[in-house]
């Protein structure tokens, strides 16, 4: 579909606009922002005007460029308390660092890819990928494959399709096949790995947070490095990583959230 054809309308595009500013993670002129654009200049302009009367973005009149709007802070902050896990979970991932003196991640599924929504750093920290308020890929981190392998067929199907299976590592599962093969083995030993499958040096054991229904809220995972550890030894700590999951879905089941995928 063209760019004037956006499914969801001006809303899609607006949004659309906006993913656009926050990829470069910087002030952007609008120069940039075109040359990335699949719409025409003025309909990006309109846009951009839009969304800067609205608060969702700000407009440095000496440098000419365009950031995320204060706007977007307070509606951050309402998704925060209402839809995710993180205040919940704070003191649950407490207890699972403590025990494991390793890094701690919490996710939830953000349009099929993984959304980082916090973290415990490991005693002796690792510098990795995985953030708070970062987006990942599903197919090739522990927490992400351990949603993906519970998700229903649909919403499978749907995460399936924006899965890019670029090849981060010589580790990464790089096809649909492949993936799928290695789902079904999550679901038989009730975790998933991540077998520096994102980053070099990087490994995990991860477990899916589900409801009583089964459906899957989101998933925490306990990573460390080979350097350290073993995917052995983290496997072995798979039973108290699901105490805990257990422990936060139990909490989570009053609350209500957002559809995953």
């Amino acid at each position: 579909m063209g760019a004037e054809g956006h499914a969801d309308g001006t809303v899609g595009k607006a949004l659309d606009v906006l993913d656009m500013v926050a990829s470069h993670g910087r002030p952007v002129r609008f120069s940039d922002l075109l040359t990335q654009s699949a719409y025409p200049k003025a309909t990006l302009y309109r846009l951009l005007q839009t969304l800067t009367h609205q608060g969702m973005l700000t407009l440095d009149p000496d440098t000419g460029t365009y950031a995320l709007g204060v706007r977007l802070v307070r509606l951050a902050h309402a998704a925060w308390a209402q839809s995710s896990l993180a205040p919940i979970a704070r003191p649950y991932l407490d207890e699972l660092a403590r025990e494991t003196g390793e890094t701690i991640h919490l996710a939830q599924m953000d349009l099929g890819q993984v959304l980082y929504v916090d973290k415990r750093n490991a005693a002796r920290p690792v510098e990795m990928f995985a953030q708070a308020g970062k987006v990942g890929p599903a197919y090739c981190t522990g927490v992400g494959k351990a949603m993906l392998a519970y998700l229903p067929p649909d919403a499978l199907e749907a995460a399936l399709a924006r899965q890019s299976f670029h090849r981060h590592t010589p580790h990464t599962l790089a096809s649909r096949e492949a993936l799928l093969a290695e789902l079904q083995a999550i679901r038989k030993r009730g975790h998933a790995w991540d077998a520096e499958e994102h980053e070099a040096g990087i490994i995990c054991c991860a477990v899916p947070i589900l409801s009583r229904q089964g459906r899957v809220m989101g998933a925490l995972s306990v990573t460390s490095t080979t350097a350290r550890t073993t995917l052995d030894a983290l496997g072995a700590q798979a039973p108290m990583i699901k105490d805990i999951a257990a422990k936060i879905a139990a909490e989570a089941e009053s609350w209500r959230f957002p559809e995953q995928v």
